[in-house]
């Protein structure tokens, strides 16, 4: 099973995913869903964007309904999504094969079948460059993918090790399995502080959406919500202000630690989770006194944008602690 180029795959981390990706789709949805539609024959009315669904456990979604059939959905239980082509055999063959395993998932997860032709968009957020690809999503966040066809036993185990990982975070998936409904919370009131946060963030203003999360989080120290999503834009307002020319000169001068750093943040921003880590690691290894305190610190604030189970930075957190001691 081939994973995708770590630049482009749907796998990335929980706090850039949330930052960068999901929320767009739902933006572009709603704005869609607000236009005025011109009146036509039904005849001649053009259906390209009305989702069909495909069976229990499988639905044909478009940009128009991702953001309830992907990202809502993915509360519940794992959505598989499937992004293919009409005329590439290789995802009508994929599709059969993930069709098969949704019947006998029996509602465990969920399969969304994208045509990139039709919603380029989707396509777009995903970074696809080649297809069939198949993203995972859970909890309304991109946890693993592929993009080759491998056999139907290993697709299986792929689907089954999402499910173990996920039974006890997911109500879902016991409840599925156990042949009850699932039971749906009630959706929580919308904060309007977050909503003009990320308003503001969507827009690109990054330093106003950075002054009304502090503001939440200056009313609410103890709000995690606040504090990830702080880090989220403090971070991408950094990245966009840094010469990509940094990781050049980071390679030639090892012991340049503020170098070190802007490579990191870069390599980060594009996926490269473990490169940027162990770039700063090795910059503690090297360096002592001051310097030596910054690239921890440098790395210490990246751990922040990530789960603290996220399994690269347990993983980096032990590093750190064997080049400190």
């Amino acid at each position: 099973m081939t994973r995708p180029d770590p630049r482009q795959t749907a796998a990335l981390s929980a706090a850039l995913s949330r930052a960068v990706d999901l929320s767009a789709l739902k933006a572009r949805a709603d704005a869609a869903a607000r236009a005025p539609k011109p009146a036509t024959p039904a005849s001649d009315q053009d259906d390209t964007d009305a989702p069909a669904t495909s069976g229990a456990h499988s639905i044909d979604v478009t940009e128009a309904n991702f953001e309830a059939e992907v990202v809502e959905r993915s509360a519940e239980v794992p959505v598989v999504v499937a992004l293919v082509a009409g005329w590439s055999a290789q995802s009508k063959q994929l599709v059969g094969v993930l069709e098969r395993l949704a019947v006998e998932g029996r509602g465990a997860w969920r399969l969304a079948k994208v045509d990139v032709e039709i919603s380029p968009r989707v396509a777009q957020l995903f970074g696809v460059q080649a297809v069939p690809m198949v993203i995972a999503i859970a909890a309304r966040q991109p946890v693993d993918a592929f993009n080759d066809v491998p056999p139907e036993d290993r697709v299986r185990q792929w689907i089954n090790s999402i499910l173990d990982a996920l039974r006890d975070r997911l109500p879902g998936i016991r409840a599925a399995e156990a042949g009850a409904p699932a039971a749906v919370a009630e959706p929580e009131p919308e904060d309007e502080r977050f909503a003009a946060a990320e308003d503001a963030f969507e827009a690109g203003d990054f330093e106003t959406a950075e002054a009304r999360y502090q503001a939440i989080l200056d009313a609410e120290p103890a709000n995690a919500d606040a504090k990830a999503a702080l880090a989220q834009v403090r971070f991408l307002a950094r990245t966009q202000a840094i010469d990509p020319s940094v990781i050049v000169r980071a390679d030639t001068s090892p012991d340049d630690v503020d170098a070190q750093a802007g490579a990191a943040d870069l390599e980060l921003a594009g996926q490269q989770v473990e490169k940027a880590f162990g770039r700063l690691i090795a910059a503690v290894r090297r360096s002592s006194g001051a310097e030596r305190d910054k690239a921890r610190t440098h790395l210490v604030s990246l751990f922040d944008l990530f789960p603290a189970d996220d399994p690269r930075v347990v993983k980096a957190r032990r590093e750190l602690a064997s080049a400190l001691f």
